[in-house]
């Protein structure tokens, strides 16, 4: 793996991080929450970029960032499962948004 892709596939991630972030702040989340959501889409750019599916790019980002949100969204349902639609909601959106993109930007 090149270092090219690395930054490429982080900086996706932290641009998707950014868009999941300023409404958590403007809501007046705590920092915790801020920050989890942050770093969650770093990783996820640099994961969905090096995992290997035989299907769409889009697809592949939706499907590895949800099954990577499960135990986020158990943990936020504990308070009432109505609190976990836009976890969800953001999860599917920019998951398959980081496919997409890591699938045309981030390429060895």
């Amino acid at each position: 793996m090149n270092s090219r892709k690395i930054l490429c596939s982080i900086g996706i991630g932290a641009i998707a991080g950014i868009i999941d972030v300023v409404p958590m702040m403007i809501q007046g989340l705590d920092i915790y929450s801020d920050v989890s959501a942050f770093v969650f889409w770093l990783v996820m750019g640099f994961i969905i970029s090096n995992v290997s599916l035989p299907i769409k790019n889009w697809l592949k980002g939706m499907i590895v960032a949800s099954i990577s949100a499960i135990p986020i969204i158990i943990l936020v349902s504990a308070k009432g499962l109505i609190n976990a639609v836009p976890i969800i909601a953001m999860t599917l959106i920019l998951g398959s948004l980081l496919g997409y993109l890591t699938g045309k930007y981030a390429k060895n």
